[in-house]
């Protein structure tokens, strides 16, 4: 926390940052679900908080394959989620300086997979 004279400012925590990314999607929303805030859209779930092992971290879709190079790529950031793993699904570690560009990207394609086309032409 970072203190000035007038107030304390809290710096962005990644449950604001991964927030506000997916609420900036056409219709996605949030609710909450097994403890942990999901981002969904048409009521599916395309990324979901977790801190299961203590640690800070999104679970999202990821097309066929992706999964797999982005956990062989950097397995302290990656890592196949219980429960979502055989779907396809990944998970990334935000609570260490994580890349927001790289997070934004990957929740725009999770979602892109998830969306009615409809909506996931909004984006473009």
């Amino acid at each position: 926390m970072i203190r000035t004279p007038e107030r304390a400012i809290v710096p962005d925590q990644p449950i604001d940052r991964v927030r506000k990314l997916c609420l900036a999607l056409p219709d996605a929303a949030e609710q909450e679900a097994w403890g942990d805030p999901t981002f969904r859209v048409g009521g599916k779930i395309f990324a979901m908080l977790k801190r299961g092992d203590g640690r800070a971290s999104v679970w999202l879709k990821a097309p066929d394959s992706s999964q797999s190079i982005l956990v062989g790529a950097d397995p302290d950031r990656f890592f196949v989620p219980p429960y979502l793993g055989h779907r396809g699904w990944v998970g990334i570690r935000v609570d260490d300086d994580p890349d927001w560009a790289e997070i934004a990207a990957l929740l725009e394609r999770s979602y892109r997979l998830i969306a009615p086309k409809r909506l996931a032409r909004r984006i473009d």
